[in-house]
């Protein structure tokens, strides 16, 4: 058996990065696609994410890369999209966000302008911003988290990142989206904004990957695209309590699905998806008066609701009693006349 030197462990990241960044068609950088971004993990929850804002359609499918348990990477610049899975690979492999990123690094021929970070699941950073990214260009590393930025319009844009980042509170979406938004009042992109996006997930994988993304947010397109990315936060946590009332009325909670889907009206009180299901969960849990007015404003704006109040007899959602009937057509007498 042949015996493994202790040089030769040295080379083995090297060696594993050469080998996965071949599987990377190389391209020779054309031109900076990506601008600003964080990369972070929670040290309470020990999720793990990246947001990035940039002047560049569809952002989002290029910079933020991230895995469960595992790490999450940023690659802008004069971007080589392979640091972000081959990153995720390497420390899926054993090593630690810095020796990840070192060895990818190394075997890039186009390093001076990369610009990386990256963060693993016990919150060790690294970064790297090349000597020939476009300024003004810079990354500051703090505990758990690392924020970057290249074509800048002022050199006072990764420090107040920084700043933000260590400053706000909530959960960690809340504290991505506080920097980028930070970053865009510190001067932002010399060449404005167009698109953003936000990923995060859990910090250990529950073994259902579907279950494993907390946020996936993508802002492909949009003259304002932080409001709009913070927009899609809202209606995304909206959802969330929709779905929490949705499985507390398969538990036979009313009470608890009451609470869920008011908290989803409070964030989206103009969504006639959610008001309308709040409506139907007041009136299957014995609170018809207080359902009608809220029903009645449904069918008003959209009579095909309408429709789809007699379909939910047929799946039980209203019983399909002679109780449960009466219940209907009392529901359905709110809509209005029709023509």
């Amino acid at each position: 058996m042949a015996r493994i030197t202790s040089s030769a462990i040295l080379l083995l990241p090297a060696l594993m990065a050469a080998s996965i960044l071949a599987a990377t068609p190389s391209k020779k950088p054309q031109r900076p696609v990506h601008t600003y971004s964080i990369v972070a993990r929670d040290p309470v929850t020990g999720d793990l994410g990246v947001a990035v804002q940039s002047h560049w359609f569809s952002v989002g499918s290029i910079v933020t890369w991230a895995r469960a348990g595992v790490g999450a990477v940023a690659t802008q610049s004069f971007v080589q999209p392979g640091y972000g899975p081959r990153g995720l690979e390497l420390m899926v492999s054993g090593l630690s966000a810095p020796q990840a990123l070192q060895a990818l690094l190394t075997v890039d021929d186009s390093a001076a302008v990369r610009q990386v970070a990256m963060v693993d699941a016990a919150g060790r950073v690294a970064a790297h911003t090349g000597d020939k990214c476009i300024r003004y260009a810079g990354h500051h590393t703090g505990d758990g988290y690392s924020v970057q930025a290249n074509m800048m319009l002022t050199d006072r844009v990764v420090p107040a990142m920084a700043r933000a980042f260590e400053a706000a509170e909530g959960t960690l979406a809340d504290r991505l989206l506080t920097a980028l938004e930070a970053a865009e009042a510190a001067g932002g992109d010399i060449r404005g904004r167009q698109s953003a996006a936000m990923l995060i997930v859990r910090g250990q994988p529950t073994g259902r990957v579907w279950e494993d993304t907390l946020v996936s947010l993508r802002v492909e397109d949009h003259p304002e695209p932080l409001p709009e990315l913070r927009r899609l936060l809202t209606v995304q946590r909206a959802y969330e309590a929709m779905n929490a009332g949705d499985v507390a009325i398969e538990h036979g909670d009313a009470a608890a699905a009451m609470r869920h889907y008011s908290a989803a009206a409070a964030l989206l009180p103009h969504s006639l998806e959610v008001r309308y299901w709040q409506g139907i969960t007041l009136a299957t849990s014995g609170q018809l008066e207080q359902a009608l007015p809220i029903l009645r404003e449904v069918f008003a704006a959209d009579i095909h609701w309408v429709e789809l109040t007699r379909r939910l007899i047929e799946v039980d959602i209203i019983p399909n009693t002679d109780e449960g009937q009466r219940l209907l057509q009392r529901i359905l007498a709110a809509a209005p006349e029709q023509e």
